[in-house]
Order: structure tokens, then sequence, then C-alpha cells
């Protein structure tokens, strides 16, 4: 059974992680490459920098921010069947993200995705 997780990029590593993406568009503030432990940075699949600025992290907009950001990932469907294929291969995809707010982030947004096409 594969399982799609999201964590942090600045809670600790775990073995239980899989296989780690970053799935922001800019690298974290303070982190180096080697405490991050990513398998795989994949900028491109993260909200537009018009997106994520208007969004700004307010929850209030969380539901806009929901619709515009599957819309824009509509047109990345090759970067979705790339993390499909990973989660498939590794048991465990864990997609990593530097928001504080564990509620409303991209990759809230990447898992459900994911797991709502895992069928496809």
């Amino acid at each position: 059974m594969s399982m799609i997780t999201i964590k942090r990029v600045y809670s600790d590593p775990e073995d239980a992680d899989g296989f780690r993406v970053l799935v922001d568009r800019i690298w974290p503030r303070g982190m180096s490459k080697e405490n991050a432990k990513l398998d795989l940075w994949m900028k491109d699949v993260a909200p537009s920098n018009e997106l994520r600025k208007w969004f700004s992290h307010d929850p209030d907009k969380w539901d806009e921010f929901k619709t515009r950001y599957l819309k824009e990932l509509e047109d990345k469907k090759e970067l979705i069947t790339h993390l499909k294929s990973l989660e498939y291969t590794n048991k465990t995809l864990t997609l990593i993200y530097s928001a504080r707010d564990e509620k409303h982030n991209n990759a809230v947004v990447l898992r459900e995705l994911l797991n709502k096409t895992l069928g496809d």
C-alpha cells in the first residue's frame, strides 16, 4: 500500500518519510541542502509567483487559493503523473513544504489532488 504524506521542511527527516519532494517554488529560508534531506525539488509544481503572493498564507483566501492552484495544475499533468509514479515506486511519498500553516498550504492541495487521481 502506497501513501502520500506532507511535512514541513523544518521538521526532522525520518526514514518513514520515504521519498521526500520539496514542492515549493522558493528554497526554504535558513535551510541547508544537507539538513533538508530531499530526494527531489519540484519547484514547477508549486503555485505561480503571482498566486503565491496573492494568497500570502491568508486562511480567508484558502478556498479561492485552492481553486486557482488546481486550475494552474491542470497545465502540469506531466508533473502530477511524475509524482504519482514516485509514490508507486517508493511506497511513501512525502510532499515537503516550508509554510508555517500546516492546514493552508500548497502541499495540502497537492496531496488531495494526488489522492483523488490515484485511480486514473
